[in-house]
């Protein structure tokens, strides 16, 4: 465990946007994991997903305060979270800065269908090259057109293990793009869910506004925050 922690991106989330920046202008390939308290504990009984974990050349991200704070009490400095749906918010907004073109590929039909609409509208210089939402019954296909396709960023939100494991099925095909499973980002982004209110981001409490809104997490919490910081500590 301490070892992905190690691995784990330890400056400010503007340097790494910066970094992002690079890599999209000179279509270098990045493979981004957005790694939580449920990434970690999943990965003590799934191979495949240690295997992503344990790959150098992936990107990892301190996606959730539980992360950091664990990190930093086995004496490893992370100087701030940085969630899925920041870089997801980010790539949109630099992807119509500079015309780059986008895949998306998970959620419903009703939720992703929205979030097109609204990248049509709010960023219309972004080139869509495709999306499809995540309950087709063959996600391989979709995965195929994407690399067929090329484009400089692809979403996929098909919650983790999945996402992770099917960009990892594919990305040693692509030549070039940002690749990362971004989760539930694709609600908030279409709007059809609410990101929690300023002041529990602020604070680092997302995670109990979630449990609020959405009391059947509670259980996953235990399973993924709680358990993990009970083993952080031992």
């Amino acid at each position: 465990m301490k070892e992905y922690l190690k691995k784990l991106y330890n400056k400010k989330r503007e340097t790494y946007f910066k970094l992002l920046a690079n890599d999209l202008k000179n279509k270098h390939k990045k493979f981004i994991v957005t790694v939580n308290p449920e990434t970690l504990m999943l990965s003590e009984n799934d191979l495949e997903l240690k295997n992503i974990l344990e790959d150098k050349n992936n990107s990892f991200v301190p996606d959730g305060i539980a992360v950091v704070k664990a990190a930093r009490k086995v004496g490893i400095k992370i100087s701030e979270r940085i969630t899925g749906i920041d870089i997801a918010e980010y790539l949109l907004k630099t992807a119509n800065e500079n015309k780059y073109s986008i895949y998306l590929f998970g959620a419903k039909e009703e939720v992703i269908s929205i979030l097109i609409d609204k990248i049509k509208k709010e960023y219309s210089n972004i080139n869509i090259l495709g999306y499809s939402n995540g309950y087709v019954k063959n996600r391989d296909e979709i995965m195929e057109d994407i690399i067929r396709k090329n484009p400089d960023i692809c979403m996929v939100a098909l919650g983790i293990p999945h996402q992770e494991k099917i960009i990892a099925k594919y990305y040693s095909k692509a030549k070039k793009g940002i690749y990362i499973g971004v989760g539930g980002s694709f609600d908030v982004l279409s709007g059809t869910k609410k990101r929690a209110p300023k002041i529990f981001i602020k604070l680092n409490l997302e995670w109990l506004y979630r449990i609020i809104t959405e009391p059947s997490r509670l259980k996953r919490f235990w399973n993924s925050n709680v358990k993990f910081m009970f083993k952080i500590k031992k």
